[in-house]
């Protein structure tokens, strides 16, 4: 990735429940819950594209019944959210999420994580190209296992991009679960289906580069 800003400094409002960072939190994990809640028995395999300091994951399987199922693998680039994630790591019982420092972008790093049942891409589709995000709409699937559940998030400021993203899924062979706005939260969360054949991981493939710090998250 390309993008030089302080991805340590973006986290900051998450510590403050009223702002719309930590709103659009709520939503994620309440939609993280509903996945595993909604899982057939036996093991279930997470990525998170992207995945900061892993609160979006971490903080449900911290106490979610299925948690010792989950075997997950959180990729991200930055040190201090890796180090973040890490620390939070330690603190909870569970042997089968581990923390990959690497570049989201690159499928590469998915190798032997996929395919999986729940894919988190939280956070990245306002920071890329509307290009990049078709491009990554099309990638997708091979992260997938048969009716896996992808959770996604973007801005709805204009240029509002969340109509035609479900549309892109839908042409991806996702069906919409949900897609949950608050009023005076510019965040939205979007939950899809893949009711497709996985396809195999290519490996060498980027998926979506970041852009510069003028990107909205």
């Amino acid at each position: 990735m390309s993008d030089t800003r302080d991805w340590w400094a973006w986290h900051e409002p998450y510590d403050d429940p009223t702002s719309p960072l930590s709103g659009r939190l709520r939503l994620v994990q309440r939609r993280i819950r509903d996945a595993l809640d909604g899982a057939p028995p036996g093991p279930v395999r997470a990525v998170s594209l992207c995945a900061g300091q892993g609160r979006d994951l971490l903080g449900v399987l911290a106490d979610h019944p299925r948690r010792h199922a989950v075997t997950a693998r959180l990729v991200e680039l930055d040190a201090r959210n890796i180090a973040a994630a890490q620390a939070a790591l330690e603190h909870l019982d569970l042997p089968g999420v581990r923390v990959a420092a690497g570049d989201a972008g690159l499928t590469d790093s998915y190798a032997g994580a996929v395919p999986a049942d729940l894919v988190l891409a939280c956070g990245i589709f306002g920071n890329i190209t509307d290009d990049d995000v078709r491009h990554t709409m099309a990638g997708l699937p091979a992260l997938c296992a048969a009716h896996a559940t992808v959770i996604w998030t973007r801005h709805r400021m204009p240029p509002d991009l969340t109509g035609p993203i479900r549309g892109w899924f839908a042409a991806e062979q996702f069906d919409e679960v949900a897609f949950d706005t608050v009023d005076d939260n510019p965040l939205a969360v979007g939950t899809h289906r893949f009711r497709g054949v996985p396809p195999a991981l290519v490996p060498g493939e980027c998926l979506f580069r970041f852009v510069g710090p003028g990107a909205r998250p």
